[in-house]
């Protein structure tokens, strides 16, 4: 098993949106910040980012470091009817039998909602992949939801957490109204370059190892076929841990990152300039 040969207690580069490996780059750390400032102000807030990037493992993380005063609801899949939508956040806010027609569901809702304000708790609803809510008609319940509120504050704080394709989508006219209920924007892009050793390091060392097994060489390689996306760098470097366990490489080399990308199907996102390329053939 490659983890008893690199010396590793876990799996270092795993799929799952594991909270406890995340590596808080610049561009994450200022996601969360901005996640956690609309659970504060109880903000309608739109989260992108490409496929890969971290935006799931943001939200349970924003989920670990909630308050007691609020009460996350998740939904991770949102292909749902409005009806279909307002049940489902009826039963996350606490009810055992949402009600059938939208004119009870809505005011269920709104009774919830009331009764955790008077108990000092504000619901945070998170809706992930939100890019494949399939109608308009879906899309109007979230904004209705957002006229749960009070006086002087909502009785909500709503999260849309979706691919660049939910920006685009977004812009179309008919979602005018929706569009003006947002009160924080954030786009979620990948590490930058300088990043990704301190990455690949956090992640072994999470998983009990202290001594790096990248050669910088093989990071480039990394950095040029993942272009700093997460979920890329992950399922490069695991890769690329078994297939050094099979060759008995203690030192991942720029040749395994290759093979591995190719075995991937994976093309360059980044092409190295001709200097660069030159530089490192000369070098070897």
């Amino acid at each position: 098993m490659y983890l008893e040969f690199y010396g590793l207690k876990d799996k270092p580069f795993g799929k799952t949106p594991d909270p406890e490996m995340l590596f808080l780059s610049r561009r994450h750390e200022e996601a969360l910040a901005r996640m956690e400032q609309a659970v504060e102000d109880r903000e309608l807030l739109l989260l992108t980012g490409e496929i890969g990037s971290g935006k799931t493992t943001l939200s349970r993380a924003l989920i670990d470091r909630l308050p007691e005063n609020f009460k996350p609801c998740l939904i991770i899949n949102p292909r749902l009817s409005p009806n279909q939508l307002l049940r489902t956040v009826s039963r996350r806010l606490g009810a055992e039998e949402p009600k059938y027609f939208k004119s009870d569901l809505v005011e269920q809702i709104f009774e919830l909602l009331f009764q955790h304000y008077h108990n000092g708790i504000c619901p945070v609803l998170i809706i992930d992949e939100a890019h494949l809510i399939p109608s308009r008609e879906t899309f109007e319940e979230v904004r209705l939801l957002t006229n749960c509120q009070l006086d002087k504050e909502n009785l909500v704080s709503i999260i849309l957490i979706g691919q660049p394709e939910l920006n685009q989508r977004l812009s179309h006219p008919v979602y005018q109204a929706l569009r003006q209920r947002v009160g924080i924007r954030y786009h979620l892009a990948g590490l930058a370059r300088e990043e990704l050793p301190e990455y690949l390091e956090f992640r072994l060392k999470k998983a009990g190892r202290e001594k790096n097994l990248f050669a910088p060489e093989a990071i480039e390689a990394i950095w040029v076929f993942s272009g700093g996306i997460p979920r890329r760098i992950n399922n490069i470097a695991a890769n690329a841990l078994i297939e050094g366990f099979a060759r008995e490489v203690k030192l991942i080399q720029p040749r395994i990152i290759e093979d591995v990308a190719e075995d991937l199907g994976l093309e360059k996102m980044i092409e190295v300039k001709d200097q660069k390329t030159n530089a490192v053939r000369k070098a070897g």
